[in-house]
């Protein structure tokens, strides 16, 4: 019976200051709201949210996360250290305490979850036009010489690119790979993965993306290799593919996959996949199912994106696989994202001469340092 294993991944501030904001005190309910994070509006300590712009408020009530998040790329309101205030707003469940107007949104949008397949084969290829496709030169300064764009492994790393090696060779190690075998790496974003196995490993890998851009560099970066690289959905794998793989890996892509598709992605996996061999699963993961997405990631970062909660995926591989090993180094994620921060903005200078504005700039330092706060409040 073929077997899988499972990783789970469970500043300066720019905008100036506007008459509008000066002196006007928040709304009520939303001091009260905030009051036990230890996060005050125009506080003084790094965490507190200095406003810019009373739209702030109205903005958040209306809208939540949405309205909260778009508001900070407005610059209508900053926060010295933007992840520990996220940090300490997630760390007190204020999701179940909203009310009104916002709590049906939420409603609204767990109803959308439940009737519509929003990670539908026709939807496939939104989240790589909408974000992996934005630009290479962004991932290339960001990212490690690697291009891993998923969680690092920093048991003992000390940098970004020491806990990345180490993730691939944790990877490696746990794929028991022998030279010669077959690779299915689905989700092989730009190739980096790919590129280690068959270099360091000696097997043959394919590689598949959603994304353009990823296709392309993956396949310039895997020159030479036994590497090949596919612009392609996971449903679109043929029914057997040669004799099938002897072992099949993903990494950082199953967050896109969607409840209702969990029964196809693993029977697709377990198809493909040769007696004995031997899967290995790498995904953010929620200690609870999460009832929708973060409106904010959904619409700016993330398009159709679903992180899996860990009795999800247990249901979904009972009928194909046994689970043979459960490895959780979430608290990892939060280094490595402000490892990617730091990288960014260091950057910024000449991504911002090429071609990005301070919007996109103000979208991304939300997203990396939102998702850090996450993190760290687990």
């Amino acid at each position: 019976m073929a077997t899988t294993q499972i990783q789970t991944d469970f500043a300066t501030t720019r905008g100036a200051d506007s008459p509008r904001a000066m002196g006007r005190r928040p709304p009520q309910i939303l001091a009260d709201l905030i009051a036990p994070t230890g996060v005050r509006f125009n506080g003084d300590q790094p965490w507190d949210i200095r406003i810019h712009d009373d739209s702030v408020y109205a903005r958040a009530l209306r809208h939540g996360t949405l309205g909260f998040g778009e508001a900070y790329m407005d610059g209508a309101w900053d926060s010295e250290r933007l992840d520990e205030t996220i940090t300490r707003l997630l760390s007190h469940d204020l999701d179940t305490r909203i009310h009104g107007v916002a709590k049906l949104r939420f409603a609204l949008g767990w109803l959308r979850e439940v009737l519509v397949n929003r990670q539908s084969k026709a939807r496939a290829f939104q989240v790589g036009e909408h974000h992996y496709d934005i630009g290479n030169d962004v991932y290339r300064a960001m990212l490690d010489s690697t291009m891993s764009y998923s969680c690092g492994y920093w048991e003992q790393a000390v940098d970004l690119e020491q806990a990345q090696q180490a993730k691939l060779a944790l990877i490696a190690r746990k794929l028991e790979l022998v030279p010669g075998q077959r690779v299915l790496d689905i989700g092989c974003g730009w190739g980096g993965l790919s590129q280690y196995l068959a270099a360091h490993q000696g097997v043959e890998v394919v590689g598949i993306t959603i994304s353009r851009d990823q296709q392309r560099l993956a396949e310039a970066r895997c020159a030479g290799l036994p590497v090949e690289i596919r612009l392609m959905d996971y449903r679109d794998l043929p029914q057997r593919d040669g004799t099938g793989f002897d072992r099949i890996v993903s990494v950082g892509m199953f967050e896109h996959v969607g409840p209702k598709n969990y029964p196809a992605y693993f029977a697709t996996a377990a198809r493909l996949l040769r007696d004995e061999g031997l899967f290995l699963l790498h995904t953010i993961g929620a200690y609870r199912t999460m009832p929708t997405p973060d409106p904010w990631i959904d619409r700016y970062i993330f398009p159709n994106g679903r992180v899996p909660a860990a009795q999800q995926i247990a249901r979904a591989i009972e009928p194909h696989f046994l689970l043979e090993d459960w490895h959780n180094f979430g608290q990892d994620y939060d280094r490595t994202l402000m490892a990617w921060w730091h990288n960014f903005d260091a950057a910024w200078p000449q991504l911002r001469s090429a071609r990005y504005d301070e919007r996109f700039y103000r979208m991304w330092k939300y997203y990396l340092l939102s998702c850090a706060g996450m993190f760290r409040a687990r």
